[in-house]
């Protein structure tokens, strides 16, 4: 059964001798991450957070960045993303990828537009 699936993750560097060994590795990758998201949630560095890149603060986009990684990852060890035509791969990774970046733009123009309404305009802040 362990010869149908490759025992590797990230392009080889790392290789496995059986599937409970790789499930266990993939784990260990994904908790690191995790673990990181967790750390930085509660630290909240004051250069991460003063620093702002495109209207929204720069831990915002690390998370962002983190997140997509991990459902990058996920999608590509645990649904054999790395076993199909390379088509499919594109097809199937780089259309959330394109959904994630436009709907993060249209957010923050929005966001912008309403919160330069509320602070020029002749609405007031009432809640």
């Amino acid at each position: 059964m362990a010869d149908g699936h490759k025992l590797e993750i990230f392009r080889g560097l790392v290789k496995f001798k059986s599937n409970t060994q790789k499930i266990w590795g993939v784990l260990a990758f994904l908790t690191l991450i995790t673990a990181v998201e967790v750390v930085l949630g509660i630290i909240k560095p004051e250069s991460l957070t003063d620093t702002y890149v495109l209207g929204m603060k720069l831990i915002n986009w690390v998370f962002i960045i983190l997140t997509l990684v991990k459902a990058y990852y996920i999608a590509w060890d645990f649904m054999h993303l790395r076993d199909e035509k390379s088509s499919l791969r594109r097809a199937i990774v780089w259309t959330p990828i394109f959904l994630v970046v436009y709907l993060t733009f249209i957010l923050l123009v929005e966001a912008d537009y309403i919160y330069n309404v509320y602070k020029d305009g002749f609405i007031s802040w009432n809640f």
